[in-house]
């Protein structure tokens, strides 16, 4: 009997132990992992978006300098062109009839700038026989200088009418895209009235109207980033070109002009809306943590979950959950102006159903170096 009792005393310490290895076992079961970051002290950057329109480098509306009736039309809506390329012609006969009669004019004032000056040099020869009188050696000679400016005329006549037949031809002033017609062959077009709208699509900007109050802010390394109306919600990076010291008097906006530097860019077309970010400094610095760190509770409560005793990543620690008040926001993170120092490590994934004191796996999150 006593032999028994003494097995059982010396199991006692073995069941214990295995009872306590279970007990951390489950307990390291039923721990959870949650990502998290160290809270760091930084700029501030103030975002604030903003809307435009991609405008095209080159648009032009074409017209005619004459009037005429339209013989040809060699660009339709839609057509790519290139600089110098034929538009449109009128009708070029009347004025090919009158540039060859300024032509003809020019040889018959050519013909009597020659007889004049024929005569002239036979009457110098005889006015030094006294076969002649000088003043009719003077009025010789004005007749040749008469006859100049005739064929000096005539020529000039003849220059105008060979430019009004040049243009009778509407050429294109740029390489682009037509994307209006508004002439059509067999009709009468007077000098100004649109015929084209051409438009150059190789090269677009992006406009955007910013308000009046950030204007002094803006420099040319202004980080910014735009977002199309193409289906996708990629961003491409954008460098500042122009801001226009103008404000609109209805808006109370300025444009700033801006391009585009990213190569792998979607499809773009003129007048399409693009919206943007513009992360403007505030020349100052302060503790900035991801958004996903941040619990808003209904009353207007923000808080966020902090490892109290934290000592290292993949190690578990306790946490607790402190009231925070925020400042702006900013490429994914958020300023939090009290209520979190630099340097605490702060959840940012698993945070939705943590327990005040609960003890959980703390993970760096991706991304946090």
């Amino acid at each position: 009997m006593r032999h028994h009792c003494a097995k059982r005393f010396q199991l006692l310490p073995v069941l214990a132990g295995i009872a306590a290895t279970l007990v951390a076992q489950a307990q390291e079961t039923a721990r959870i992992t949650v990502e998290a970051v160290a809270a760091r002290s930084r700029p501030i950057v103030e975002s604030v978006p903003v809307n435009g329109t991609l405008t095209p480098p080159r648009l032009a509306l074409l017209s005619t300098e004459v009037a005429g009736l339209v013989s040809e039309v060699h660009s339709d809506v839609g057509d790519r062109i290139q600089s110098g390329e034929p538009l449109l012609e009128l009708d070029p006969e009347l004025n090919i009839i009158a540039r060859d009669a300024a032509l003809a004019d020019v040889e018959r004032r050519r013909e009597l700038l020659s007889d004049a000056s024929r005569r002239l040099d036979e009457a110098r020869r005889l006015v030094g026989d006294n076969y002649i009188a000088e003043s009719e050696v003077d009025s010789l000679t004005s007749q040749v200088q008469v006859a100049r400016a005739e064929l000096r005329a005539a020529e000039i006549e003849a220059q105008r009418q060979g430019a009004l037949l040049r243009r009778h031809q509407v050429n294109a002033p740029f390489t682009g895209i037509v994307s209006r017609k508004l002439a059509e062959k067999g009709e009468w077009v007077e000098p100004g009235a649109e015929l084209f709208e051409v438009v150059s699509t190789d090269h677009l900007y992006a406009d955007l109207e910013i308000p009046q109050r950030l204007y002094a802010r803006i420099r040319e390394e202004t980080p910014l980033r735009l977002n199309f109306d193409t289906g996708d919600d990629r961003t491409y990076r954008a460098r500042v070109l122009n801001k226009v010291p103008l404000s609109r008097t209805g808006a109370r906006t300025f444009v700033l002009r801006t391009e585009i530097v990213d190569k792998n860019k979607p499809a773009l077309i003129p007048g399409m809306s693009v919206s943007a970010e513009l992360q403007l400094g505030t020349e100052r610095k302060g503790v900035a943590i991801p958004r996903d760190a941040l619990t808003r509770y209904p009353d207007g409560r923000i808080t966020v979950w902090v490892a109290k005793n934290f000592s290292g990543w993949n190690k578990p620690a306790k946490v607790a959950e402190q009231q925070v008040k925020t400042g702006l926001g900013f490429d994914g993170l958020i300023e939090v102006r009290t209520g979190l120092q630099a340097g605490q490590v702060v959840i940012t994934r698993g945070n939705e159903s943590l327990q005040e004191g609960q003890e959980v796996m703390v993970r760096q999150a991706t991304g946090d170096d």
